[in-house]
C-alpha cells in the first residue's frame, strides 16, 4: 500500500498527538501511532488507554485502504525536521516494514498489526451535549487548570468541573485552598448535567484550541466524554465521583472592597515573596485608606520585606494573610488591567474578580486566608 502526504502537515499532527502517549505504557503498542487510510483520508490516532486523540488529514495517490501502527518516537523525530515537501509511505504488510521516501532520501521503520490497537470506549446513546466556541473553551480551561489539585485521596479535585444548569455553564477548579469559578451565561440547559474533565485531556485541549478557530462539541455520559474540535476528536475517561458544593465556600457578603492595578500588585508580590518563610509562604496584606502594605518575614534567616502600593479601598482597616505563590498564580491568570479584591474578615476567604467581566461571563477566583500573628 502506498500514499503521499505533506511533510509539515504530518509533522504538526503527529506532534500534537504525541502529547497523549506516555513514556511508559501498559501495552507496548500504545507507544505507537495508529494509521488508518480510507480513500483520500488518513486518520491518525494516539492513546494512553484512558485518553484517545484522533485527527484526520488529506493524502494523495493512495492505492488502497489499510491500517498499521508505527512507533511514535522514531517517526516523529524523522519527519519534524523536514521543509515542506511530499513524503511517500510504501507499506509492506508481508515484511512488516514501512518505507518513507522524501526528496533527498528514505528511511524504513517496522510496523505492527493495527488489530492489536485498543478501541476507544463509545459514548452511550442519549449523552449530554455542549456546543461551545473553541476560543471560549480555551479561555476557560486556561483560566482554571492551574487551580486543580494533585490529591490521591480526593481524585474529584484533580480535574475541571463542568456544571451545566438552567442558569449557565459553570467551569470550576479548586485544590481546597484556591478556587476558580467561571460562569458562561450563553450556555445553559433545562436538564442539569455535569462532568469532571481530568487534567491531562484538559491540557491537551488547551494546546490544541489556542490555534483552532471553530466550534467544539462536547458529548458526555457518566463515564466518558468525546470532544470534537476542528481538526479531530479527543475521547477520554472522566473522573467519577461527586464534586464538592463549590458555591457554599464562596462568601456572599464582602463589605470591604479593594481595587488595584493587577500588574503592579503582581510585581510587588514577586519582589516580596522571596522574603517569606519557605514552608508557609505567608504574605501579610494590610489595607487601610488608599494603601495596601505587603509584609513578608522569615525570622529563621533574619529576612523581612515590606512594600506599599496605592489602591482604591472602601472598608475598615484590615490585616489578612495569604499564601504568596498562590496569590501570584491567581493574578497571573487574569488578563484585565485592574482587579477587585473583596474581603469580609481575616478568617474568611478573599475573592478576586476582574474589574470588567468578559462578555456573557462571570469570572471569580477565591483564596483561603492563612493565620497571621498580629
Amino acid at each position: 500500500m502506498r500514499f503521499t502526504v505533506s511533510s509539515t502537515a504530518l509533522s504538526s499532527r503527529l506532534a500534537a498527538l504525541s502529547r497523549v502517549i506516555n513514556s511508559k505504557n501498559s501495552l507496548p503498542i500504545l507507544g505507537d501511532f495508529l494509521f488508518e487510510i480510507s480513500g483520500n483520508n488518513l486518520c491518525l490516532t494516539a492513546s494512553d488507554s484512558e485518553n484517545v486523540m484522533k485527527t484526520s488529514m488529506e493524502i494523495t495517490e493512495p492505492d488502497g485502504d489499510g491500517r498499521f501502527c508505527v512507533g511514535n518516537h522514531d517517526l516523529l523525530e524523522a519527519v519534524k525536521g523536514f521543509s515542506e515537501q511530499p513524503i511517500t509511505f510504501d507499506v509492506n504488510y508481508t515484511e512488516n516494514i514501512a518505507k518513507i521516501s522524501y526528496q533527498n532520501g528514505m528511511f524504513s521503520l517496522p510496523i505492527e498489526n493495527a488489530d492489536e490497537y485498543p478501541q476507544a470506549q463509545s459514548i452511550n446513546e442519549g449523552a449530554n451535549v455542549i456546543n461551545i466556541s473553541s476560543e471560549l473553551l480555551y479561555a476557560n480551561i486556561n483560566r482554571s487548570i492551574f487551580a486543580t489539585a494533585q490529591d490521591e485521596l480526593r481524585p474529584v479535585m484533580n480535574g475541571i468541573y463542568f456544571d451545566l444548569t438552567p442558569e449557565c455553564l459553570a467551569v470550576v477548579a479548586s485544590d481546597g485552598h484556591k478556587l476558580v469559578r467561571n460562569k458562561i451565561f450563553s450556555i445553559k440547559s433545562d436538564q442539569p448535567a455535569a462532568f469532571i474533565l481530568p487534567k491531562k485531556p484538559a491540557a491537551l485541549l488547551k494546546n490544541i484550541l489556542q490555534k483552532d478557530g471553530g466550534d467544539v462539541i462536547i458529548k458526555f455520559d457518566d463515564r466518558n466524554a468525546e470532544i470534537n474540535y476542528g481538526e479531530g476528536v479527543i475521547q477520554c475517561r472522566l473522573i467519577e465521583g461527586r464534586y464538592p458544593n463549590y458555591n457554599s465556600v464562596i462568601p456572599q457578603s464582602n463589605p470591604n472592597q479593594l481595587t488595584i492595578d493587577r500588574l503592579g500588585l503582581l510585581s510587588a508580590l514577586r519582589r516580596v515573596q522571596p522574603f517569606a518563610n519557605d514552608s508557609s509562604n505567608l504574605i501579610r496584606f494590610h489595607v487601610e485608606g488608599g494603601t495596601l502594605q505587603l509584609d513578608a518575614e522569615d525570622y529563621d534567616f533574619s529576612k523581612t520585606a515590606t512594600e506599599r502600593i496605592a489602591c482604591d479601598y472602601n472598608g475598615h482597616a484590615m490585616s489578612i494573610g495569604f499564601k504568596g505563590s498562590s496569590f501570584i498564580e491567581i493574578l497571573s491568570n487574569f488578563e484585565c488591567q485592574e482587579v477587585i479584591i473583596q474581603l469580609a474578615d481575616p478568617s474568611r476567604a478573599g475573592l478576586v474578580l476582574p474589574s470588567e467581566q468578559p462578555e456573557n461571563q462571570d469570572v471569580l477566583m477565591l483564596m483561603m486566608p492563612m493565620l497571621i500573628n498580629e
